[in-house]
């Protein structure tokens, strides 16, 4: 177990490391100054002084090679240091960290409601006997993937703020202001989950042991979410964990129509502003939600099928 949780946690470095160089490469090369743009040069450069876009650009490092800042930058970030935000002045880890309370609520409340009832919608929809209600549970998961994220939250916000006056439509305002937002979130994501747990929970009561179950006694309920749950639970897991931090994108969209403060509503502000030193603090925070999230998921893993550590044991002594 300890090799396999060493093995992880390499992975998951990995994976920050990489996340860093592509995203610093990525806006490195993107058009645009953004140390003009802070002094407001605009598109007529010439109202600003050449010396002061100069001192802007030998202060925030944009002076130097490339492969320098780069290495300056990444011995910064190993320490949890990202710079100063070129449009405001403020450190980018302050910044992050006023933001990420509002944008950790939302996604929490949106990764629980998809797992809640996209699990649900799944388990529902393969235990029941009678086909018709089986056939349109099944044909409810693609429908919430294909629907655009900005459309449901245009669409809640008509029918539970400006007519039902349910909930509030913008705003930050306590549990009510979260309803509305989480729903339209997890909707895409819970229909994912009912996708591919429905899908493996069919497979699963197909398999040799369910028979087995079956002829020694066990009830339908049992057989469901004893056996064959904690089977079919393998790939949806791994679906969590990948949409983890795909919540965080997600909450650019769902932050802006509902007017939130948060990590959305920070990045659509520092891409407008070609804010590189912030874009890249939060390329690298989303990275780490994704890393953090999918090590859940592997660490939980062993605990559903031990086989797992089995085989990557057996594995790494034939390497």
């Amino acid at each position: 177990m300890r090799g396999y949780v060493i093995k992880r946690l390499a992975q998951a470095l990995g994976v920050l490391w990489a996340a860093y160089t592509v995203s610093f490469l990525v806006l490195d090369y993107l058009p645009g100054d953004p140390v003009s743009a802070m002094a407001g040069a605009g598109a007529d450069s010439g109202q600003v002084d050449p010396a002061q876009i100069a001192e802007l650009r030998h202060q925030y490092g944009f002076d130097k090679p490339v492969l320098v800042q780069y290495a300056e930058h990444l011995g910064k970030a190993v320490r949890g240091d990202f710079g100063d935000s070129v449009s405001t002045g403020r450190p980018v880890t302050s910044t992050l960290a006023d933001a990420l309370p509002q944008t950790l609520q939302l996604t929490g409340a949106a990764l629980l409601l998809a797992v809640v009832l996209g699990g649900g919608l799944a388990v529902l929809a393969t235990y029941t006997t009678r086909r018709w209600l089986r056939q349109l549970l099944l044909s409810l998961p693609p429908l919430g993937v294909s629907v655009p994220t900005f459309w449901v939250g245009l669409v809640l916000v008509e029918l539970f703020s400006f007519r039902a006056r349910w909930f509030p439509a913008f705003g930050n305002d306590g549990l009510r202001g979260l309803v509305l937002p989480a729903v339209t979130l997890a909707i895409p994501t819970g229909a994912l989950v009912a996708q591919v747990l429905a899908k493996s929970l069919l497979t699963a009561l197909d398999q040799a042991y369910v028979e087995t179950a079956r002829a020694k006694g066990a009830d339908r309920l049992r057989i469901h979410l004893r056996h064959a749950l904690r089977n079919a639970a393998l790939p949806a897991l791994t679906i969590v964990g990948l949409l983890a931090g795909q919540l965080i994108a997600g909450s650019v969209v769902v932050e802006t129509v509902f007017s939130r403060d948060g990590l959305g509503r920070v990045t659509a502000a520092a891409v407008t502003a070609q804010d590189i030193p912030l874009v890249q603090g939060v390329v690298v925070f989303g990275a780490l939600i994704f890393v953090m999230a999918n090590l859940l998921v592997d660490l939980v893993y062993p605990l559903l099928d031990p086989r797992i550590v089995v085989a990557s044991a057996r594995k790494a002594r034939a390497v």
